[in-house]
């Protein structure tokens, strides 16, 4: 009695590809019939024949090899395999003398004229996989090319179809800004900041929270600023996706994660640790935690300021945020002197045409770069590099574009950080630690504690916002504005050059995450009590 092994395979990449596992079991069984062979045992396998290393066949060639079977029956020859090494793996079997069958394939594998014909089909299916696996990469770099990410939405978007753009996920999206922000402040290891996205709600596909690996992964992922990176061909593409932060805070997180920015470690982050300094020594106060309160010490010998509570420091912040005044009735008249000076343009703001030329100069040397990579001038390294370079300029200049367009203009600007800023005293009581810290360091300078006798001074550009309000509101008992255009102009030019120095944008987007986080929310409830 002749025993064979009866094996079956469909493909995982394409299942349910050529004939079903049962189909071919029937076939294989049909043909033992006939030609008076009994098989000893079913392997049926799961798994694409384009690449070796297949567990199950690997088995079946081990036990034929050691002669527990006399011969292996498949259904045709590109069921079991479709690359040249397990093909020889199957030519040692029949020079073992194992009998090798095909179930529909009418050739006498033991004959020359049958072993040559098995051969060629062999090859042609090896033929056919390489040419599937060519046009299904042709088909993603053409979605490349088009600005489509051909695989799985990270975090944050979802997913809409095959040729469709992502788009940001109402639930998650917010969550995975914040972890950039937050990281970027220097003050979020990354273990850190996998417990606090933990308690801010942040979750995986699967409602599990992010581990440290899917926060590092995500943090190096330039998705997420519009550029779609390869990593397996480290080639970089222009996405058409709307991205979830700009590339400046993108390149800020990559800065920290490569450690060229220096990084603060510390135990406890308390919130004015090391930003105010004794007035006797010049020593940074340091924060301790005792007895449930925390204390701003002076640990230089003999120095007369011991310690202070956070609650006085608190006040006395508040008080020195306080200095900005700006009656809402006054308002009205700042946004309109605001949006005039912005109409009749102001130096050092890049105009949409400026923009756009510098986008089309961009896309030529990205033309040229593509040329010169494919006459050999430069090769793939310095390509790559100099792609992703020139993507993430080209990224930066698409983000002024796009603020320009969603009405961040400098006026605008101007009058939205005027309305914030004349209520930082407000923002910085409800803020969190973290938050209030930022609008500390920001908004304050020469901070300095002497005994019990705390000093805070508003920082250069909070005094320069003053002295804009004051001129733009005029007095407060003068029933017409007597200030001059000239005045007027020189004012808000010196609030926009201290605006630059402070890069507005950093304390915006603190200020409105405030605002967002707990003003819109009870803003919202009333309108619905209401």
């Amino acid at each position: 009695m002749t025993t064979c092994y009866g094996y079956t395979r469909v493909s995982t990449v394409k299942q349910g590809e050529g004939v079903s596992l049962e189909a071919q079991r029937e076939e294989i069984t049909r043909y033992a019939e006939r030609h008076g062979l009994t098989i000893s045992r079913w392997f049926e396998e799961k798994e694409t024949a384009a690449k070796s290393g297949r567990p199950i066949f690997n088995a079946v060639v081990k036990d034929l090899m050691a002669r527990k079977a006399d011969g292996l029956i498949v259904h045709k020859i590109d069921r079991s395999a479709r690359n040249f090494r397990d093909w020889a793996k199957i030519g040692e079997l029949a020079d073992q003398g194992i009998a090798i069958h095909f179930a529909t394939e009418s050739l006498d594998f033991q004959s020359r004229g049958g072993r040559l014909t098995a051969d060629i089909q062999a090859v042609i299916a090896s033929d056919y996989i390489r040419n599937l696996r060519e046009e299904a990469l042709k088909g993603l770099r053409g979605r490349l090319k088009q600005g489509l990410y051909p695989h799985m939405a990270p975090i944050g978007y979802l997913d809409q179809g095959g040729g469709k753009p992502k788009i940001q996920d109402p639930a998650t999206a917010p969550l995975v800004r914040e972890m950039f922000e937050l990281y970027a402040t220097g003050e979020y290891p990354i273990r850190k900041l996998v417990e606090e996205m933990d308690k801010r709600g942040l979750r995986n596909r699967n409602g599990k929270p992010l581990a440290k690996t899917g926060v590092e992964k995500a943090l190096a992922n330039p998705f997420y600023c519009g550029i779609i990176r390869i990593s397996t061909s480290e080639q970089s593409y222009r996405g058409v996706h709307k991205p979830l932060i700009t590339a400046s805070l993108f390149e800020r997180v990559q800065e920290l994660k490569a450690g060229k920015c220096q990084k603060t470690k510390r135990r406890h982050l308390h919130t004015y640790r090391r930003l105010f300094a004794c007035g006797h020594c010049g020593a940074a106060l340091i924060a301790e935690k005792q007895k449930g309160h925390i204390y701003y010490r002076c640990h230089t010998r003999g120095c007369v300021t011991r310690s202070i509570t956070e609650p006085l420091i608190d006040e006395a912040v508040r008080d020195c945020l306080s200095a900005v005044k700006m009656p809402e009735e006054r308002f009205t008249s700042v946004q309109q002197a605001l949006e005039a000076w912005a109409q009749g343009g102001c130096a050092g703001q890049a105009k949409p045409h400026s923009l756009r030329l510098q986008i089309a100069k961009i896309d030529t040397r990205l033309d040229r770069l593509t040329d010169a990579l494919v006459d050999g001038v430069i090769d793939k390294p310095t390509y790559d590099r100099r792609n992703q370079a020139f993507l993430s300029d080209r990224q930066k200049l698409e983000d002024q574009v796009r603020n320009l367009k969603n009405g961040h203009k400098k006026g605008r600007q101007l009058a939205k950080f005027l309305e914030l800023a004349k209520s930082l005293a407000w923002l910085h009581e409800i803020a969190k630690p973290p938050e209030k810290r930022v609008l500390t360091e920001l908004a304050t300078s020469n901070r300095i504690v002497s005994g019990k006798n705390i000093a805070v001074e508003p920082s250069k550009w909070l005094l320069t916002a003053q002295n804009a309000m004051d001129v733009l509101c005029g007095g407060a008992l003068r029933a017409t504005d007597r200030t001059g255009a000239q005045m007027r102009t020189r004012r808000l030019e010196e609030l926009e050059l201290a605006v630059n120095e402070l890069d507005v944008d950093d304390l915006l987007d603190i200020l409105m995450m405030i605002f967002d986080r707990y003003v819109r929310p009870t803003t919202d409830e009333k309108h619905r009590d209401e």
